[in-house]
């Protein structure tokens, strides 16, 4: 049991890592960000403001929104009277949700340290390797497949350890419960509401697009598929060292 709780905790940190990782390259390709962090992209770099600080400000808003949503969740269920017996039955599973809430700021301060680390150590490939390949559209395609293949692999190996969510997935799932949506539907309105506010922010104040480009488009489609691609190879077998399976399928 030991040993599984620490395969657990080593595959969330490392998809953690990994996933900081991917999205740090993401920035760097020059092509378009992931639609998530957009919207913090685009503020720092219109304000010339910390990309990691600015992210941290927009995790902090997700996890408030979140905490908002799970209690009215909880509210509605006990203002219906033929359900209040499920709402005392409920009330101590709201305590956890909320703790897990909580534990996100934590969470997000650790994550927007990693992409400050990463933006610090990887260069920008527009203008460190302008003249190369990899200051062309070419390299810059290439270096934006492998952002959306780390994004992918370290959102899945987090998620399905089933520990505390990235802010980003937490308030997907949020909302998702709250309108009674699926949370593939959610997200991808959730990701076209970033996407549109990033634009109405990039016009406005810089007369330009930034952060928004072919690149958000392809990481919108890409990360999809290779979260499925990782979870159909990986994600069993990571389950049963980690102890949330009892065998691991074919």
């Amino acid at each position: 049991m030991k040993k599984a709780l620490i395969y657990r905790i080593v595959f969330y940190l490392l998809g953690l890592l990994v996933l900081a990782l991917g999205l740090t390259l993401n920035t760097k390709a020059g092509l378009g960000v992931s639609p998530i962090i957009s919207v913090s992209f685009s503020v720092a770099e219109i304000w010339d403001f910390n990309f990691g600080n600015t992210t941290l400000v927009l995790y902090a808003l997700f996890v408030v929104v979140e905490m908002a949503l799970h209690l009215m969740q909880y509210r509605r269920l006990w203002s219906d009277a033929a359900a209040r017996d499920i709402a005392h039955a409920k009330q101590a599973n709201l305590r956890l949700t909320l703790l897990l809430d909580v534990l996100q700021f934590p969470l997000s301060l650790v994550f927007t340290r990693f992409l400050n680390l990463f933006s610090g150590w990887i260069p920008t490939l527009e203008t460190d390797y302008a003249g190369s390949f990899l200051g062309s559209f070419p390299g810059w395609f290439l270096f934006l497949c492998l952002a959306i293949v780390l994004t992918g692999v370290g959102a899945a190996a987090s998620l399905d350890m089933r520990l505390v969510p990235n802010p980003g997935d937490g308030i997907v799932q949020a909302i998702a419960d709250t309108v009674g949506k699926s949370v593939g539907f959610t997200k991808n309105c959730f990701d076209l509401c970033n996407i549109t506010i990033t634009i109405g922010i990039s016009m406005v104040f810089a007369g330009r697009l930034t952060g928004v480009g072919v690149g958000t488009v392809v990481a919108v489609i890409g990360v999809g598929r290779v979260i499925a691609l990782f979870n159909r190879v990986a994600q069993q077998r990571m389950a049963h060292c980690a102890g949330l399976s009892e065998k691991v399928q074919a």
